[in-house]
């Protein structure tokens, strides 16, 4: 009797967790930053390093945006001490789903890679099920993108 009252019952919990870290790719908002603030300065042109400080960012990293956005057609920059960037085209031609392209911006969501256990039917089908969601998500997001001009954020920028 008097062990039994001083023994001590001992549960082991064994957990695993499996850490997941998601990368934010913010290229897309940054490009949007950066064209609206060509837009939206009285016709000029601007400095990657005036840019990077709208941004706050590095300017070599607003020149690695810029030259997706010149390939795409989006903006004309000229490089050198007296290098710029001023818009390609008028903002009213330039749509959210032109830069989203031009950026190679990530889709909506991601569909995890966890392996599927076998003995679980959710497990085996929800790839698929979540890459139908993801396709119609994503036109639905692009249609979206497509509807909106430059012109229309840089319009809702206070002055």
């Amino acid at each position: 009797m008097e062990l039994r009252r001083f023994q001590k019952r001992l549960t082991i919990v064994i957990v695993s967790n499996r850490v997941t870290v998601v990368a934010v790719n913010t290229q897309f908002s940054i490009a949007v930053h950066m064209l609206v603030g060509l837009g939206y300065l009285p016709a000029g042109e601007t400095t990657s390093t005036q840019l990077a400080s709208s941004v706050n960012t590095s300017p070599s990293f607003v020149r690695r945006i810029l030259s997706k956005l010149s390939k795409a057609g989006l903006v004309n920059t000229s490089m050198g001490n007296s290098g710029s960037t001023a818009l390609a085209k008028d903002p009213k031609d330039i749509t959210l789903l032109d830069i989203y392209r031009a950026v190679d911006a990530p889709k909506a969501f991601a569909i995890h890679d966890y392996p599927a256990k076998a003995a679980c039917p959710v497990s085996c089908g929800i790839k698929s099920a979540m890459e139908y969601v993801l396709g119609r998500t994503q036109r639905s997001m692009e249609e979206g993108l497509g509807k909106i001009t430059l012109a229309e954020v840089i319009s809702d920028v206070p002055r």
